[in-house]
């Protein structure tokens, strides 16, 4: 069994990052100076969905500017609140996938695990913003019921730490659990979804670096950066730092109306990237989560982005443009 809690030094630079963090999102317009209809839109859309900003994330965003794409990833707007046909709360159907509380199992050879219900940020386009995190988490806080799934299934080679984020969890507990998935024979890759290094770049501690190199999974970490000002000098250092401890680190993105939805800003994007020896690896159609309509961008606008991408960069940096369709096999290639 787990330890149902793990502690480390509350004074460490990401977790004083994620209590200092902005929650309030008259405090977050108010910081960068936006005007007072913003301000009261962001108050009003906010009920259904709270601001969770850390000030490493907002310091990147342009004061004075509604529509900084930073912002706009961010920012509660009105738009959220409408229903709008095809946008649903399971928009990927996890609730069909789950094999026990926090389990989930959609393509052959494995698993993902929800590790936490929280985030280092609040996405407005989050596909897992109506997930019931608190009934899966109280439901076997332990994961015992899911390592034991994950046991029991030979065909599995791969877990994939979810969430949420499971960055946010102290390195204590992911040690444990990785010694844990460790001991599985069956399993040889450990794949860890996040945003953490990029919007608190601080979290890439020597604990973390020191318990992925130690396991004998191969890590893989995929991060989450959708706009190439997402990546500053301390992003960049905390991605080189994790490639040079072993870890194969790629970047999945989602195509966003009016935030990376054109090819000088994609294009830039990968190019940032590959400085810091991450691969570009996904670029989604939007997940049609309700409340994100407003975030999805034309059909076919994503095919001619790519063409263009295509002509611009060689292909290794030439993400894949794909849409997760529930209960499909896998991702759907779109170009």
């Amino acid at each position: 069994m787990l330890p149902a809690a793990a502690s480390a030094p509350a004074d460490e630079p990401w977790r004083q990052a994620l209590k200092t963090a902005i929650r309030d999102p008259v405090r977050l317009c108010r910081a960068l100076h936006l005007p007072a209809a913003v301000e009261a839109d962001a108050v009003r859309a906010s009920r259904a969905f709270p601001v969770f900003a850390p000030w490493s994330y907002v310091a990147r965003m342009r004061p004075g500017d509604p529509q900084d794409p930073l912002l706009q990833q961010v920012l509660p707007l009105t738009e959220e609140l409408q229903n709008t046909s095809g946008f649903l709360r399971d928009p990927v159907g996890d609730e069909a996938a789950q094999l026990t509380p926090g389990l989930l199992q959609k393509y052959h050879g494995r698993a993902l695990m929800i590790t936490t219900g929280a985030c280092a940020v609040h996405c407005r386009y989050c596909f897992r913003r109506h997930y019931p995190f608190r009934e899966a988490a109280s439901a076997d806080p332990s994961w015992a019921r899911a390592l034991e799934a994950v046991a029991d299934d030979e065909t599995l080679e791969e877990v994939i730490l979810s969430g949420g984020d499971p960055l946010v969890l102290v390195d204590a507990q992911l040690a444990s659990l990785i010694e844990h998935l460790a001991r599985i024979p069956h399993l040889r890759r450990l794949r860890i979804h996040t945003r953490l290094p990029i919007v608190i770049p601080a979290r890439v501690t020597t604990a973390l670096l020191q318990w992925l190199r130690g396991t004998r999974l191969v890590p893989v970490m995929v991060v989450h950066a959708n706009h190439p000002r997402e990546i500053d000098d301390t992003v960049a250092a905390a991605l080189r730092r994790l490639v040079d401890a072993g870890v194969v680190v790629l970047n999945q993105s989602v195509l966003l109306r009016r935030i990376n939805d054109d090819a000088d800003t994609l294009a830039e994007l990968s190019q940032r990237l590959l400085d810091c020896r991450v691969l570009p690896y996904y670029l989604h159609q939007l997940d049609r989560v309700a409340g994100a309509a407003h975030f999805e961008t034309p059909a076919g606008a994503g095919e001619r982005l790519l063409e263009q991408l295509r002509a611009r960069l060689p292909g290794y940096a030439v993400p894949r443009y794909v849409r997760e369709v529930a209960g499909a096999r896998s991702k759907v290639p779109l170009a």
